[in-house]
């Protein structure tokens, strides 16, 4: 059953009433007309023993007390209890367009009762029609695809491709950058929370300086190209005609090139369009473009990370590096590709795809029929529902609501992001911009999930909130977001 709210852009008038005054009755989680069937698997009890017993340590579900959810419907979770929870967070930024999309779901059905898998030995239709069908959202010569089953996999061929078609070895990734968690992607996720002690992590990457026009070096009020501006001041003329912090990051990437390289022998670049797991950082106005040049000029390709950016998330357009106003050489994708599907994707031209020739390279699983049929589904829905649009609209109101809640509480010293990619940092001090506290940063965290608003958590202190739903949201969920965190705030300001 698909969910009738529909998009109303006055219930925003409750929260804008509600940020003036003590919020002291908590708000109310809207309805919608699906109600998830009872839970009947393991008891909590058993589940956790099983989290403890069976799982390797490394799986850590969020929050003190772990949600067992068991069913979804489009914006909505549900958990065992059949307790009710608002997704902003869209399963780490992995469903796009709704859980258990009725379009999407119908779609992997009809698959699963005519053809499961093959592997590529066979011709089977649906790899085809996908592969055309998404290679004709890109522009220029992007018009070359491999399907692989996450994003991890897709940075790791995208690395093998820059290296073989170049020549070259040495790739360039930002700090703070997250690209994956496989041995070779290892080395261009530039958080240490991510790392492991392993030999030849690094061989080859060279981490430049991110360019954060909040937390960095430079960067200023007229820096992003967003409704959301730092409150630092800025060197930047106030038509953001030119961006003085960009120059000044870019010379930085100039000094690794001319010091950190072997001259005019780099293999490539790689970038986040906006950074998701390192906080939803946005670069200053311009910079995108001219690294791309510099990483061309010196024998390289550009290699755009759109795991988390990508099919309409920003709003403004279907790709994150199109707000950069470039085409890269290479594009990797997943998460939102397949709506929480495992599936990613490897775009590119006809000439840098040559060089996957040279040897057998092969992949069981990557676009199996079931995955490439979602994967159309999930276009068709992007399309039909027109959620690039409803990123834009409603994404702009969030953020223009969180710019609110920003002027009301000093601990919320950043507010970012296009569309429905966004970010919250939270800070002690806005001065110093330091990171506010962990168990402070958690204690909020959790009051949200216990008002039904679960919300991610991202960047290197773990003080940025992750605002990044299913793009089917609309702004009752945007208002009840927003009281939820008004009321949170609220009821904590005399603890900081």
């Amino acid at each position: 059953m698909y969910l009738t709210l529909r998009t109303n852009f006055h219930s925003l008038r409750g929260f804008a009433s509600s940020t003036g005054a003590a919020t002291s009755q908590l708000p109310s989680i809207p309805s919608c007309d699906f109600e998830a069937p009872p839970y009947r698997g393991p008891s909590y009890e058993r589940i956790v023993e099983i989290q403890k017993t069976r799982l390797t340590p490394n799986v850590t579900p969020y929050y003190r007390k772990p949600l067992l959810i068991h069913s979804g419907k489009m914006q909505w979770l549900f958990d065992h209890e059949g307790r009710k929870y608002l997704d902003m967070f869209g399963g780490i930024v992995t469903v796009s367009v709704g859980h258990c999309h009725p379009k999407v779901n119908a779609a992997l059905s009809a698959q699963m009762e005519t053809l499961w898998h093959t592997t590529n030995i066979y011709m089977h239709p649906k790899i085809h029609e996908y592969a055309e069908r998404i290679t004709q959202t890109m522009p220029g010569d992007l018009k070359r695809v491999y399907f692989v089953n996450s994003g991890s996999e897709a940075n790791d061929l995208a690395m093998l491709m820059a290296r073989l078609h170049t020549g070259n070895h040495e790739i360039v990734s930002f700090r703070n950058a997250y690209h994956g968690a496989s041995p070779l992607t290892m080395g261009i996720t530039a958080h240490s929370t991510w790392r492991f002690p392993l030999p030849g992590v690094s061989n080859g990457i060279i981490h430049a300086m991110n360019p954060d026009p909040y937390q960095g070096h430079w960067g200023g009020r007229y820096c992003r190209d967003s409704v959301a501006q730092t409150i630092r001041e800025c060197e930047c003329p106030a038509d953001g005609a030119t961006c003085a912090a960009t120059d000044k990051y870019y010379h930085e990437l100039e000094q690794i090139f001319r010091f950190s390289l072997p001259r005019g022998r780099v293999a490539g670049m790689f970038a986040e369009s906006i950074q998701g797991v390192g906080g939803t950082v946005q670069y200053p106005k311009g910079y995108i473009a001219k690294a791309a040049k510099l990483v061309r000029a010196n024998g390289g390709i550009f290699i755009a990370d759109e795991v988390q950016s990508g099919f309409g998330r920003t709003g403004d357009h279907f790709w994150g590096f199109e707000g950069h106003g470039i085409i890269p050489d290479i594009v990797t994708c997943a998460k939102g590709i397949g709506n929480g599907f495992p599936i990613g994707a490897v775009i590119t031209t006809p000439e840098i795809a040559q060089c996957l020739d040279r040897a057998l390279h092969f992949n069981t699983y990557g676009g199996n029929p079931l995955a490439s049929a979602v994967g159309i589904a999930v276009l068709d829905v992007i399309e039909e529902e027109e959620l690039q649009k409803n990123s834009k609209i409603v994404g702009t109101q969030l953020l223009k609501g969180l710019l609110e809640l920003q002027k009301k509480y000093e601990i919320i010293g950043d507010v970012r992001g296009k569309g429905l990619m966004i970010g919250v940092e939270l800070v002690e001090d806005r001065t110093t911009r330091k990171p506010l506290s962990t168990p402070h940063v958690i204690e909020i965290w959790e009051k949200c999930k216990d008002i039904g608003v679960l919300l991610g958590r991202g960047g290197l202190n773990g003080n940025v909130f992750r605002i990044k739903p299913p793009m089917c949201i609309n702004t009752h969920d945007v208002a009840f977001t927003l009281q939820a965190l008004d009321h949170v705030l609220e009821s904590q300001s005399t603890l900081w």
